[in-house]
């Protein structure tokens, strides 16, 4: 899924109780961590048409690897919320799971191929070969639902 509808279906779902912008930030949280730090580098080390666009799987250094499925385990993530919930409000620990969200998400959107999501790395490499998001009926399926479930939760008149 993209990282745009992550921070969507993070607000969407668990934007209630005082919280106003940290599910945006916990939903597209795994995608930030996998991609801000390569977005970066490849500012400072490529030539400009080498930053927007998917790459072949073979440019993509093995450290971004790491820090997908780092941030895409939902071991990494609920540990993050175990956190929140000692140590800060239990308000964010709620937004919190946003995370965990995306990552289900993105567990049966990803091939193999591009950036299988592993639920449960480190523990198992174990992934799913899934149907890409951007195949039309689901990224067309997503949107649908995002706007359906955003008037819905959001429209005039109704306390959010």
């Amino acid at each position: 899924m993209d990282t745009f509808s992550h921070a969507l279906w993070g607000k969407a779902l668990f934007g209630y109780r005082g919280a106003k912008f940290s599910p945006f930030l916990f939903g597209s949280a795994p995608d930030l961590i996998a991609f801000v730090p390569h977005f970066i580098y490849k500012l400072f080390n490529s030539n400009d048409s080498d930053l927007f666009g998917k790459p072949e799987i073979v440019q993509i250094p093995s450290w971004v690897l790491s820090l997908y499925d780092f941030s895409h385990s939902f071991i990494t993530a609920f540990l993050v919320i175990l956190l929140l919930f000692i140590f800060k409000k239990k308000v964010f620990a709620f937004a919190a799971l946003a995370w965990p969200f995306a990552i289900l998400l993105d567990f049966p959107f990803h091939s193999k191929e591009f950036f299988a999501t592993k639920l449960f790395w480190p523990l198992t490499d174990y992934s799913f070969d899934g149907v890409s998001w951007a195949t039309p009926e689901v990224w067309f399926g997503n949107l649908f639902l995002l706007l359906i479930f955003i008037f819905y939760r959001f429209y005039p008149g109704k306390d959010s």
